[in-house]
């Protein structure tokens, strides 16, 4: 199952485990069972620590296999074959079986500890998702620290009953005792405080009783992190405030324009930045919503959702953007019930099924191949009167027997049985003629909309929503600068978004040296002195 590099490489991972690790399958006969089979014994092979054996209790899902250690009260399951980017969760599960300590912040793993009630989640995922591992590897790890928080990981392409009994149409898909708890890519900190009422508050008192930061950025993508980076190396009081750490880049599968890194992942990339930015002295606060921004004559206030504010002499914007919508009837209305934004993560869910891909430009035609192989048939709807995508890319579209491409096309509704979708209309814009074409998924591809809807009347905005900003990311507002994909500056890129971020933080920290202390300060001095 496992090749040989593989096999070495894995050994050199499982020669951590400290303690036990007994795996339990249940399996059959059928030509997955017997794929699980031989990846366990592969596993087992590697390791003196590792045994496994078949049992199946009543009720089962088959294949799967639990991972358990003696003395120990895990309920952790694997329901089909973690594969492509699940290899990696099966790798950290057992190590962390095996008593390896994980790589979170204790705050966090006492927490977890904490929970008080019985958890029985359910997720479901595909190999191909780049963002079901977050959840999946959370949940695991909360499975091994508490004993009353039960996980199963289900491959939903695998139990493709199960995921129509459900209406799953959008992974990763959590459920908690039988009920849809959250859907999308979700992190330990991110579902503890949805389990822990009382974190929100707790937080909100903690950030009220900070002090002042000298740089305060708002968003943790690429431009974020750099400014954070960057702030922190100059000694100055910095910290990050984001919404999600990461930002956009977490929903970026391949990534082969990154320079000197000839390929990488978003969710590698995301991770590295956080690891990077925490090598500094920054207060990181993940999971806040910037919601206000009030500015000031030598301090400028930034409120939050939960109800706190953090103060600063300056403040770096780096919100990033989200997928842009079509803003349609319908659309919202079966969301994750058909209607999806990243055919890498729910495109398995469609096999064999009908779909459109709405955009033509490179990252719709790009879905369109990909699901096309996938799916009976693939619809693309452009709006434009030709596609925009590069030439090598039409080209390999056109070839493909099973894609209709409709050009000067503008959907017009979303259409479902109220529960999932079933199909959609679209206008043609040469004739006003409204035509429906009937399907099972629609994937959105028409790019982003900058997150600067909270700073409306505060700072200016280009008509697109962008922040407006100089040529050192200085905004209309004295103090407040911005950098990303969220300002005016083109061509939405990592590795620019990367050097505007550094950019920004210099010409804070540059606006720092040439103003005067605020009167806090001289104060402060005075009763020192």
């Amino acid at each position: 199952m496992l090749d040989s590099a593989m096999k070495t490489q894995l050994k050199a991972y499982l020669e951590r485990v400290v303690r036990p690790v007994e795996i339990t399958a249940a399996v059959d006969g059928g030509p997955k069972s017997k794929e699980m089979s031989e990846l366990l014994a592969d596993i087992a092979e590697l390791s003196g620590k590792i045994t496994v054996r078949e049992h199946q209790e009543p009720g089962a899902r088959v294949p799967s296999f639990s991972l358990s250690s003696p003395g120990h009260d895990i309920s952790l399951t694997f329901a089909g074959l973690p594969m492509g980017h699940e290899f990696t969760s099966l790798v950290l599960a057992l190590l962390q079986v095996g008593g390896y300590p994980p790589k979170v912040e204790e705050a966090v793993i006492e927490q977890v500890k904490a929970l008080d009630g019985d958890f029985v989640f359910e997720t479901y995922f595909s190999q191909s998702c780049q963002n079901c591992p977050d959840v999946v590897q959370a949940l695991n790890l909360m499975a091994v620290l508490n004993p009353r928080v039960k996980h199963v990981a289900v491959d939903g392409a695998l139990f493709q009953a199960e995921v129509d009994a459900r209406q799953v149409m959008s992974v990763p898909t959590v459920y908690l005792n039988g009920e849809v708890f959250g859907q999308g890519r979700m992190g330990i900190e991110e579902i503890v405080a949805k389990l822990d009422t009382g974190a929100a508050a707790r937080d909100a008192k903690r950030m009220g009783e900070m002090n002042r930061f000298d740089v305060l950025v708002v968003g943790g993508g690429p431009a974020g992190a750099t400014a954070a980076v960057y702030a922190a190396r100059k000694g100055i009081r910095t910290g990050v405030a984001a919404e999600r750490f990461g930002g956009q880049v977490l929903d970026t599968m391949a990534i082969e324009n990154f320079i000197s890194v000839p390929y990488t992942e978003g969710p590698k990339l995301a991770a590295a930045l956080e690891q990077h930015v925490r090598e500094y002295e920054v207060e990181i606060l993940n999971l806040q919503r910037a919601v206000k921004l009030v500015p000031g004559k030598d301090v400028v206030e930034v409120e939050f959702a939960n109800g706190a504010s953090l103060r600063s002499r300056t403040v770096i914007l780096a919100t990033g953007a989200r997928w842009r919508q079509m803003n349609v009837p319908g659309e919202d209305a079966y969301r994750n019930k058909g209607v999806a934004y990243c055919p890498h993560c729910d495109g398995p869910l469609f096999k064999g099924k009908r779909v459109a891909v709405i955009g033509g430009g490179n990252s719709g035609v790009e879905a369109a191949i990909d699901l096309a192989g996938i799916v009976s048939h693939v619809t693309l709807i452009e709006f434009d009167s030709q596609l925009r995508a590069d030439d090598v890319l039409q080209r390999k579209l056109k070839s493909l027997s099973n894609v209709t491409i409709l050009t000067s096309a503008r959907t017009t509704e979303v259409l479902g049985d109220g529960q999932k979708v079933r199909g959609l209309t679209y206008e043609n814009r040469n004739t006003g003629d409204i035509h429906k074409v009937e399907l099972e998924g629609i994937f959105v591809q028409i790019g982003l909309l900058p997150n600067t809807e909270w700073l409306k009347g505060v700072v200016d905005l280009s008509p697109r929503g962008e922040i407006v900003v100089d040529a050192h990311g200085q905004t209309s507002v004295p103090g407040v600068f911005a950098a990303g994909d969220c300002t005016t500056v083109p061509y939405k890129q990592i590795v620019i978004a990367l050097g505007e971020g550094a950019k920004a933080s210099l010409s804070a920290f540059d606006h720092l040296i040439r103003t005067s202390a605020p009167a806090e300060d001289k104060e402060a001095a005075v009763r020192a002195a």
